[in-house]
């Protein structure tokens, strides 16, 4: 018996449906571990993602970022952008 795909509320949202992300990044580049609250966060459009990280830029910097890059599933948007004045 094959049973209907579980609706959206019940499932993590596919990355097409997300495909918006940040890679956070020490000042060489390399990607850095953050809190778990912060880490493999993913938007439904570009607007979010940025709102998202303007809201808690300063958290992740204390982290120990120190910049952010964009992507849209594998697509390089732009960054890095440093979290830093």
């Amino acid at each position: 018996m094959n049973l209907p795909e579980q609706p959206p509320t019940f499932r993590q949202p596919t990355e097409a449906e997300r495909p918006w992300w940040w890679r956070i990044e020490d000042a060489a580049g390399a990607e850095v571990e953050v809190p778990a609250e912060f880490a493999g966060q993913r938007f439904a459009n570009q607007a979010d993602a940025e709102s998202w990280v303007g809201e808690i830029w300063s958290d992740l910097a204390a982290a120990g970022a120190d910049a952010v890059t964009l992507f849209e599933l594998d697509r390089l948007v732009y960054g890095p952008m440093s979290l830093h004045a």
